[in-house]
């Protein structure tokens, strides 16, 4: 199973207990198998706005969204590359575009930068896509999300995929790719599966989510730390924003 850089799919989620992430496995052993990577550690660096107009807009569920993030398979080293990665959903199908890049090589501060250096032997599409995107806007990292990953595919049909992710956690101050201070951002959740298809659903799979009572949901990793962690955050800054003036205007 080959790593893309191009994706075109639909891509729909389900909130799962342990109990019945559980069942369904035992239901599907024969149908659907781990690829080669096991579980693995997934580091996902989001980028968005001063005022965090991206996951904003895209909370509104509006027909045309975008993200832009540099994702990690595992902690990323000296001699590890990354992945730049504009992720598009268009009237409920996702477009995931990226180009890979060695991690020593990256600002993550100024990546519109990055992109014009020498390292680059040919500026494909999508680098001229993620540079016009930096030149638009003002972006910058904001939030480090990270969860641990099992995927499944089967053989009937390369593109049809199911993932689990556990562990779902973030961090909004330690942003360069690190364990540290990093926090639940689910607790409510126990196993986020997510299922990739570009056709209908297999039979034997429809069943197996009725038998253990799987409904689709809305959740959006970078949507539910904004909301839970972010906005709180930034109306406490508000806040001691006004407790300043005020001090200032009294001491005037």
């Amino acid at each position: 199973m080959k790593l893309k850089n191009v994706f075109q799919r639909r891509e729909v989620k389900y909130t799962l207990t342990f109990e019945q992430y559980e069942k369904l496995r035992v239901l599907l052993k024969d149908k659907l198998f781990e690829d080669q990577y096991g579980l693995h550690t997934i580091y996902s660096l989001y980028y968005d706005t001063d005022n965090f107009d991206m996951i904003r807009k895209s909370i509104e569920k509006p027909d045309y969204k975008e993200k832009f993030r540099i994702r990690s398979y595992g902690l990323p080293t000296a001699d590890s590359n990354v992945y730049l990665e504009i992720k598009k959903k268009v009237n409920g199908i996702v477009y995931k575009r990226r180009v890979e890049q060695p991690y020593s090589a990256l600002n993550l501060i100024d990546t519109y930068t990055a992109l014009e250096n020498p390292f680059q032997s040919k500026k494909s599409q999508v680098n001229r896509e993620i540079t016009y995107l930096f030149s638009q806007q003002v972006l910058e990292p904001k939030v480090l999300i990270a969860y641990d990953r099992k995927a499944l595919y089967t053989p009937e049909d390369e593109n049809f995929r199911v993932t689990f992710d556990f562990n779902i956690r973030y961090s909004l101050d330690e942003l360069d790719f690190q364990e540290d201070g990093m926090k639940g951002v689910s607790p409510d959740v126990d196993v986020l599966m997510e299922v990739k298809s570009l056709a209908s659903y297999p039979l034997w799979f429809s069943k197996a989510l009725s038998e253990i009572g799987a409904f689709k949901a809305s959740y959006s990793k970078y949507a539910r730390v904004y909301k839970d962690f972010i906005v709180p955050r930034e109306s406490f800054k508000e806040l001691d924003r006004k407790i300043e003036e005020i001090g200032e205007k009294a001491y005037a």
